[in-house]
């Protein structure tokens, strides 16, 4: 067998067999296949694509290509999360302690942020203390203790995704909807859990632009991981604006608390509950109704946010933050950024808010960078809401006064204030499962 005549063959439209996919899979992990030849083939895919079945066989390979999970010492139906990313994202830390305090096991493995989006990792260490790196032991014995546990992922997880998107991110092959999926679903299926719910998001803020694109990335997404056994299902958010109105690490942290307290803005509330019902579903607890009703009353009663403490202090998070917030770190400057007119906020571009969040050191432009945790931005006004001239659309926060000028001419880059008000959004457009596509605008 040659990478050539593979190349080839996706090149001509060719499905590839199991044993075609476990050659340049494989080899490119080994070193036997050329970064040159790997290249050219992802290129093919994208020009091609891939069947169903061929990128779930692709996606299964790429798992095995490092450790698999297997999360079996673990007692009871595991259900896992993924977000496809976006800004003010922060949904993780308000579902998670939801779905354990209804008596789901979470054992979930997430992600640092990169560009303008964040991660789940990086808010979660903004918590003074708190440990994301545990042994497997560890991490096993929290979640049959308490029944949640949220750590970043292992270096040996899907060791080719890492290499190959390496590559894709320097040969014009990010976009490519079987290479994406297969990449979040490597992932997925190497953590090990029974069931799990994605949440794509699709707008300005998001790396799927339409509804119809992000609905195209979910199918098959759904369809690998049905193809490899486990109950999957996604919902299409919005982002084309920020969920919530904290941007940044503490400040996100603090935003999610209040949900769990209650008092959340009603956007983030939302989505979070509607994320939290359908991981529920997932794990068999009852109709849609019956796991709304126990969703809300786990935060209600205060089981979700007790459940959320009691992670944070097993991994040694110092958990006075999350009561009093005045007990994080500050950022020592502020600015107001200030409405140039009167109108309602009709567009702004949610890359460009996040984009300015990290100018202002919330996130980074390099995997090596250093995170500002207090870093960030406070939306007071966001899309759909009327401003008047001079009027504060939002709070900077930073560490160095240098930093304002050049985040605020991104932040403003993306806004459009018009006398009209835009059309409302719907927060979730749809919702895709194995048996097809529900719409719900």
């Amino acid at each position: 067998m040659r990478m050539y005549d593979l190349i080839t063959a996706k090149k001509n439209g060719r499905e590839h067999t199991r044993e075609e996919l476990e050659f340049i899979v494989n080899g490119f992990v080994n070193g036997s296949v050329p970064d040159y030849q790997m290249s050219a083939w992802m290129m093919a895919v994208c020009l091609k694509g891939m069947t169903d079945q061929e990128t779930a066989i692709l996606t299964d390979v790429m798992a095995h290509s490092g450790d698999m999970v297997d999360l079996s010492p673990i007692q009871g139906i595991k259900v896992d999360k993924h977000s496809t990313g976006g800004v003010g994202d922060k949904t993780t830390l308000v579902i998670t302690p939801i779905v354990a305090a209804c008596g789901v096991k979470i054992a979930k493995m997430s992600g640092r942020g990169l560009g303008h989006t964040g991660g789940t990792v990086d808010k979660m260490e903004s918590v003074p203390g708190t440990r994301t790196a545990l042994d497997q032991e560890e991490f096993f014995a929290q979640v049959n203790k308490i029944g949640i546990s949220v750590i970043g992922q292992s270096g040996h997880l899907a060791v080719a995704d890492k290499k190959m998107y390496a590559l894709r991110d320097v040969t014009a092959t990010v976009d490519c909807i079987p290479l994406i999926a297969s990449s979040i679903m490597s992932k997925k299926l190497a953590a090990g859990s029974d069931a799990i719910l994605l949440d794509v998001t699709c707008g300005n803020g998001a790396f799927m632009k339409t509804v119809d694109q992000a609905i195209e990335l979910a199918q098959k997404m759904v369809a690998i991981g049905t193809h490899n056994g486990r109950n999957v299902a996604a919902l299409i958010t919005d982002m084309d604006t920020p969920l919530g109105h904290n941007i940044g690490n503490s400040l996100e942290v603090m935003e999610s608390m209040e949900v769990l307290k209650g008092r959340g803005p009603a956007d983030l509330t939302e989505v979070c509950y509607q994320l939290a019902v359908n991981m529920l579903l997932l794990a068999g607890l009852g109709t849609e109704e019956e796991c709304r009703a126990m969703a809300e009353k786990a935060v209600a009663d205060g089981s979700a946010f007790e459940k959320c403490k009691q992670m944070f202090a097993a991994q040694g998070g110092d958990i006075s933050v999350l009561e009093d917030y005045s007990r994080f770190a500050s950022a020592r400057y502020s600015r107001e950024i200030l409405a140039e007119e009167t109108g309602y906020i009709y567009s702004h571009d949610t890359e460009k808010i996040g984009s300015a969040s990290v100018l202002l050191g919330a996130g980074r432009l390099t995997k090596t960078d250093e995170i500002d945790f207090a870093a960030g931005i406070t939306l007071h006004k966001k899309t759909g809401d009327y401003v008047e001239k001079g009027q504060s659309i939002a709070t900077f926060y930073a560490d160095d006064e240098a930093l304002f000028d050049s985040a605020e001419k991104m932040f403003k880059s993306g806004l459009v204030i018009k006398g009209e008000k835009p059309v409302e959004a719907p927060l979730v457009y749809a919702r895709v499962t194995k048996n097809g596509v529900e719409r719900f605008y």
